[in-house]
């Protein structure tokens, strides 16, 4: 196979396996089997395998990292990102309100309710529709550079889809990286028959799987990601 046949085959692949990730691991419904996308996977690597120049860091295949880290490098946030207060009772919430519209007089308010994800907060910044960097939220202003980690995430897009031209020159997207109770349950039971301590709840087990310092734990935890806002941007 030439170079050229072998750029078009892998650039091929890689886009039918993200459909096939995104599938899976966002939409929960495949359409392909196990054995069918092991095969475009195996083909995949084999190709880059040949043409290791053609490999490209947001390739399926480079979710996961070779080497552990020693440490977490640290990561200044360019817009804080700070934390939402809670509440227990009606009477909070009603004081919250009337603040909102003493500081918005005349303004029509209204409000978004949402499920709350517990699970650790994020930024995941992306540099022309390309993965880049994935930090904590830490105290706010600096953060843990956990970007080999998240990057192992299965429903995290490493190349954004979107048309030419529509992408940002750099896009942050702030959310949570959490873990379900399926994938939680299944993560003790495997950890108790290992004789190892069971986490204490699903939001400490994605925290001690994002603080990992060998990517390759990371990626057998069950983990997942959902975003909910926006920091900084540039070229939108």
């Amino acid at each position: 196979m030439t170079r050229e046949h072998a750029a078009a085959r892998i650039q091929e692949l890689r886009e039918e396996i993200r459909k096939h990730d995104h599938l899976y691991y966002v939409e929960a419904r495949p359409i392909i089997s196990d054995r069918e996308y092991d095969a475009l996977y195996a083909e995949l690597r084999k190709l880059e395998e040949q043409f290791p120049d053609l490999t490209t860091p947001d390739s399926p295949t480079q979710r996961v990292g070779g080497q552990p880290s020693k440490a977490f490098e640290h990561v200044r946030h360019v817009i804080p990102m700070m934390s939402l207060d809670n509440t227990y009772n009606g009477e909070e919430l009603f004081e919250f309100d009337a603040r909102v519209r003493r500081l918005l007089p005349g303004e029509a308010v209204s409000y978004v309710l949402e499920p709350k994800v517990d699970g650790v907060s994020i930024s995941v910044r992306y540099e022309h529709g390309v993965y880049t960097l994935a930090a904590t939220r830490g105290d706010g202003e600096v953060g843990d550079d956990v970007t080999a980690n998240v990057k192992t995430i299965r429903s995290l897009p490493l190349r954004l889809a979107a048309k030419a031209g529509s992408i940002p020159e750099i896009i942050e997207a702030r959310g949570e990286v959490f873990m379900s109770v399926q994938g939680f349950r299944r993560l003790n039971e495997e950890r108790i028959s290992n004789g190892e301590e069971p986490f204490a709840n699903p939001r400490n087990a994605a925290a001690g799987s994002l603080k990992q310092l060998d990517p390759r734990i990371a990626a057998e935890r069950p983990l997942g990601i959902v975003f909910y806002a926006v920091g900084e941007t540039a070229g939108v």
